[in-house]
This record gives structure tokens, sequence and C-alpha cells, in this order.
């Protein structure tokens, strides 16, 4: 099961997300995140899901290519995380619905990296990925 603690980021994006969350927070919106740290085999399991498993695509990392697999010392330390807008209880996957802009931009000004940029590699709203640079 993939992790959604902030503690099994990586040591600079821990404040990041924390600070994300907040300000989430304080512009009305109710973020919940959704994975942080995943383990190799969890992550094979989703890229073959869409290839050799029914159901949709949902990554095109397999283990060890995604941030989400980052450690440091054998201990998880994930580069990135994914989160999901709740409206009324309930996650908003529409990316068509405004919060997810408002996500954007603020993840975006704490310097993270967000992939439901239109000039993102590939579209993914949810994910959050610390900037180059980073060990």
């Amino acid at each position: 099961m993939a992790s959604r603690r902030i503690e099994d980021l990586h040591p600079d994006l821990q404040p990041l997300c924390s600070e994300f969350l907040r300000q989430c927070r304080a512009a009305g919106m109710e973020p919940l995140i959704t994975c942080t740290y995943r383990d190799g085999a969890e992550q094979d399991a989703l890229y073959a899901q869409g290839r050799t498993k029914p159901g949709p695509r949902v990554t095109n990392a397999r283990a060890g290519q995604s941030a989400h697999n980052f450690t440091l010392g054998g201990k998880p330390a994930a580069r990135a995380f994914d989160v999901v807008p709740l409206i009324n209880g309930k996650a908003m996957w529409d990316a068509a619905h405004p919060h997810w802009q408002q996500m954007g931009r603020i993840g975006e000004a704490l310097g993270l990296n967000w992939y439901g940029n239109p000039k993102a590699r590939f579209r993914e709203f949810p994910h959050f990925q610390l900037a180059a640079g980073y060990q």
C-alpha cells in the first residue's frame, strides 16, 4: 500500500508539502494526499495496469523510474507526492474543476514541478515533484 505520510517524503520536500497543504487550506480547498512513497513492487503493479493487467494506464514509470520510489539510506524519501482536492468530502478527479489550477499555482509558486501544467512532459494533475537539482 502506498504511503500517504509526509514523513516518507524527501527531507527537502517535507516542508514544501506541508506549506502546500497549508496554503491550499487557507485558499478554501481541502487537499488529500493520495501517495508519497511507494515501493518497487507496487510501482511495477501500477505499470502493469492497462498493459498486462486490466484497467486504465496510470503510470509510465517502472520500479526505480518514479520519483515516488526514491530512498535515502534505505528509507523512504519520495521526491513527489500525489494529491486530489476533496469537494464535499469526495475526491474530485475531474481536471476541469478550478481547484486543480489553484493547487497547481500554489505548488509552482513553492518551486515544485506540477505535472498538470500544459508544459509538463506528461499530464498528471495530481503529481507534484521536487524541481531538478535535488539529490
